[in-house]
């Protein structure tokens, strides 16, 4: 007796689909529990069922653990592409460096509080942008 591929699709009996859904879970469980003792990882499984009921499981870390470190990782991912959308709406880095040196090139007497103000939030735009260049590159 071997097994058959299994067509993708979705069940239509209720009580088949319940049955499915249990041991497809268990067994995903089962396997992100191995993957963690043989790679030495920390998994955290979230499942939700079709009626809401949430399942969650961990290995290696506990679950709290491993959403604080993943919130801190994705945090971080977010600011480099809230950075990269700015440089996009922003002049070409090389430009934006040009138009605060010859700001800064004027005298002091005509610039205004405004000028200043916007001259500071362009250099602080590119230098987010090349540290998060230099980092991607890294």
């Amino acid at each position: 007796m071997g097994r058959r591929k299994v067509e993708i699709k979705r069940i239509e009996k209720k009580s088949s689909r319940q049955v499915t859904f249990s041991k497809r879970r268990n067994g995903l469980i089962e396997k992100a529990r191995q993957l963690s003792i043989l790679c030495e990882s920390s998994i955290a499984v979230l499942v939700v069922s079709g009626s809401g009921k949430l399942y969650n499981s961990s290995s290696g870390d506990n679950m709290s653990k491993i959403i604080d470190r993943y919130e801190i990782q994705h945090a971080d991912e977010q600011k480099v592409l809230d950075l990269e959308e700015k440089a996009r709406n922003y002049l070409p880095h090389k430009e934006l460096l040009e138009i605060v040196q010859r700001k800064l090139e004027e005298p002091i007497d005509n610039v205004s509080v405004d000028s200043l103000m916007s001259m500071e939030e362009q250099l602080e735009t590119a230098l987010s942008v090349t540290r998060a260049k230099k980092s991607r590159q890294n």
